[in-house]
């Protein structure tokens, strides 16, 4: 084994790695980052971990903590080690859950999320000769800006798409043979949507594979399928949050699995509510310490994404953590509803199953003190005569909702709904 495949890692070899690296870290912020020095406890600061059990001696970290501390501390807060001055790019995160945060990278840690791009590229298979497709604008919001360097590192032809349309995104795909293309599950069913509008040949371009982010659609089932019929190719889940960096995978040879990179990370996954570990197998939340990002590091962080380790023999030979179904929601989505635990990506894919939907929007609101889902679907066709077909459709999507996930859905039909670049919201709360 060698540092070149970190990824090919023993169970031991990985575990003897991240103490290594947890340890640099812990001496590190210990000396200089005011933000760590004041959660860490006084052993943990003042002598070496001898074992990764004793990461339990140091608090869990929240997103509310860091938003908080940046609200404190504007614009960056104390979770610094190093003066400003060292620093040399800023990201931030969309907002989609609350107060936006920003994040610093030194070259060294950008450095080494460019390593983490070699990984991810590795599993998936990238070729010499693939062309990649870059279609969204390039902002504050790290989005694919790590997968774009990246690429670049490797040397592979890559196509920035900002500021154009969807139609004239799709075109420069085609004519430029674009085989990879990088973007939310969102807005790659956006794409397939202007294609048959437009009459492209979506599933007879040059592209091979989809490599998606920002969302868990990619991991639904139905959003998959859909996705890839679209597009005759091969769909890829990767995860990553601007706070931690890109960290999964779904490797080729393992569809349906997310594979974490614990070369650069320590994962947990604990009680949702709770802080103990949950048994093999069990759903709980994600808990990541990041062992790359020295300037601005998170240490036991909860992710808020609820998964469930494989506990299966791997298909490829690694001995990475790998997760079934890949992120299965997040913790603060989850509303009960007639008893029933329901979560975004349960209804999604329930709607992603009906072609006939071209896009859908949920709100909860609050009904003689019951919570309430109203599902508002867009039919792909609204047009005069078709009546009774919009109502066999809505009657159609109750009833696979209350057989499916066992509460009744109020299902209303709209002319139209918003359009996503990125992230797709369609989740909304009135409830709270």
């Amino acid at each position: 084994m060698t540092d070149r495949f970190p990824e090919t890692l023993s169970r031991e070899e990985l575990a003897a790695r991240q103490l290594n690296r947890l340890n640099g870290l812990l001496q590190e912020v210990s000396e200089s980052n005011s933000f760590w020095k004041l959660r860490l406890p006084t052993d943990v600061q003042a002598a070496p971990l001898n074992d990764l059990t004793e990461l339990s001696q140091i608090p869990f970290l929240t997103k509310q903590e860091i938003v908080a501390d940046q609200q404190s501390r504007p614009p960056f807060g104390t979770n610094l080690t190093y003066p400003l001055t060292h620093y040399s790019r800023v990201h931030q995160t969309s907002g989609t859950t609350g107060q936006p945060l920003r994040w610093l990278d030194t070259p060294d840690s950008w450095s080494w999320l460019m390593g983490l791009w070699e990984q991810i590229y590795r599993l998936v298979g990238i070729r010499r000769e693939d062309v990649f497709a870059f279609p969204f604008s390039f902002g504050p919001f790290i989005g694919f800006w790590a997968a774009f360097e990246g690429a670049q590192r490797l040397g592979n032809l890559s196509l920035t798409m900002g500021g154009m349309s969807s139609d004239a995104r799709l075109k420069m795909m085609l004519e430029m043979q674009a085989t990879v293309v990088c973007c939310t599950p969102t807005y790659a069913l956006r794409l397939a949507d202007v294609a048959e509008q437009t009459g492209i040949p979506l599933a007879d371009s040059a592209v091979r594979m989809l490599i998606l982010a920002g969302e868990p659609g990619a991991a639904v089932p139905a959003v998959r399928q859909r996705i890839e019929a679209a597009w005759g190719a091969r769909v890829i889940d990767h995860w990553g949050m601007t706070d931690i960096g890109s960290l999964g995978i779904e490797t080729w040879d393992a569809p349906g699995e997310l594979s974490i990179l614990e070369t650069e990370c320590i994962a947990e996954i604990i009680e949702q509510n709770g802080t103990l570990p949950v048994a093999p197998g069990e759903m709980g939340e994600l808990v990541i310490t990041n062992l790359g990002r020295w300037g601005q590091p998170v240490i036991r962080y909860r992710t808020g994404d609820l998964v469930r380790a494989v506990t299966t023999l791997s298909k490829n030979g690694l001995s990475l953590l790998r997760l079934e179904g890949g992120i299965l929601s997040r913790a603060d989505d989850m509303v009960t509803i007639r008893g029933n635990n329901v979560f975004p990506t349960s209804v999604d894919a329930v709607i992603r199953e009906f072609t006939e939907i071209a896009e859908y929007r949920t709100t909860v609101v609050t009904r003689r003190s019951m919570p309430h889902l109203i599902i508002e679907i867009e039919p792909a066709s609204m047009s005069d005569g078709q009546a009774d077909g919009v109502r066999a459709l809505v009657a159609r999507v109750e009833r696979t909702i209350k057989d499916r996930l066992n509460f009744q859905a109020e299902v209303v039909t709209v002319e139209s709904l918003p359009r996503f670049e990125l992230k797709g919201r369609r989740f909304f709360r009135q409830d709270r």
